[in-house]
């Protein structure tokens, strides 16, 4: 307890929710929700429910976000008082329950601060995600199907909504490749730095001599576009293919010529959907996906030509970007950041959070230097 420095935490605690509170803004913040708030109310809103949908999730991700703000800043004066009422009375467990409090706040304003750093353009939009199976035959087959529900048990823990819009099934055992929506603010400014090779380590189920095997899996993250993106995609440029749906399901199924496959011709972009019952929902939804990459292509383009001006920059990503070893070690290590932990089965449960986290302070150092 003599070690523990009081004053200088609780300075410490006042300079970081300072710093937080302007980045955010909580003028602005609060404009924003009495801006949602008049939205929510309004007249007629639920005929489009799409739109009412996306109006009463940011108004209930910005009342969140204030909450969390000023309920932290309740603690911080809180514990101020703590610590003066357990020195006046020389009070070892006030003192120590004080310590412990401060610790807990410090991590609240951690976690409050990965979100300022979520200032991409397209950082608070949902996010579309793909997953393919890669060098490493079923293993690999296998391990895209337990990245998959890696991501779906994330989502899950946080109460995020999230949809599966095709799947592609191996022939022996695993996913060829998948795809699906998280709906959630934030969803793609966390999820994107997901993005990259993922390398499982491990006795391969699938061997009956029980050997090592190395399997890789990519994972593609890109934001959901909106109406207001502009992606205009002429007729002449895509090609539209119309199959049986195919794996698992009930009635309707592989029965009908209702999963959809476009290609976009100019870049021999491909995309299937067979999630939904009718070919015309499956259309709009891999419309929606194929102007979500196109988005992606564009802002890449973009941010290409801004990096030519500014001079040669060493890439940020490389093609492995996390390995998940299961043999002759446990161990889930992110190559970019160092981030690592031995948990590796909670981690395949959805616990990712650590690693997401720091994959956000990674690329904001990143983006740093790169301006500089």
């Amino acid at each position: 307890m003599a070690d523990f420095d009081f004053s200088q935490e609780i300075n410490a605690l006042h300079a970081t929710y300072d710093t937080i509170a302007k980045a955010i803004d909580l003028d602005d913040l609060q404009q924003r929700i009495k801006q949602l708030e008049q939205e929510a109310s309004a007249p007629g809103l639920w005929d489009d429910p799409d739109h009412a949908q996306q109006v009463t999730s940011k108004l209930s991700a910005a009342e969140s976000q204030l909450k969390r703000l000023t309920t932290v800043a309740s603690r911080i004066a809180d514990v101020e008082t703590l610590v003066e009422l357990g020195r006046e009375e020389a009070d070892q467990e006030t003192l120590a329950e004080a310590q412990t409090e401060i610790q807990a706040v410090h991590q609240t304003l951690a976690d409050i601060e990965i979100q300022t750093l979520l200032d991409g353009e397209y950082d608070e939009r949902s996010a579309v995600v793909t997953i393919r199976s890669g060098a490493g035959g079923v293993d690999a087959a296998d391990w895209a199907q337990m990245l998959l529900r890696m991501y779906l048990r994330w989502a899950e823990r946080h109460g995020y909504k999230a949809k599966v819009m095709d799947t592609s099934y191996a022939e022996e055992a695993g996913i060829k490749s998948a795809t699906f929506q998280v709906d959630a603010p934030y969803a793609y400014g966390r999820l994107s730095v997901e993005g990259g090779t993922h390398r499982l380590v491990r006795i391969s189920p699938f061997d009956n001599q029980s050997r090592r095997q190395t399997s890789f899996a990519a994972v593609e993250v890109v934001p959901l576009v909106e109406p207001t993106d502009h992606i205009d995609i002429p007729d002449t440029d895509i090609r539209v293919d119309t199959y049986m749906s195919s794996g698992p399901g009930g009635q309707g199924v592989n029965t009908t010529y209702s999963a959809v496959r476009i290609t976009h011709l100019p870049t021999g972009i491909v995309v299937t959907m067979q999630d939904e019952r009718s070919q015309i929902q499956n259309r709009a939804a891999a419309m929606s996906v194929l102007q979500s990459r196109l988005l992606v292509i564009r802002h890449e383009e973009e941010a290409r030509k801004k990096k030519e001006l500014a001079g040669d920059i060493k890439a940020s990503w490389g093609d492995q970007m996390r390995s998940y070893v299961l043999h002759p070690y446990q161990m889930v290590k992110d190559l970019r950041t160092g981030y690592e932990t031995s948990q590796t089965q909670a981690v395949f449960d959805g616990d990712i959070d650590g690693f997401i986290d720091a994959g956000i302070r990674w690329r904001h150092q990143q983006r740093k230097q790169e301006e500089a």
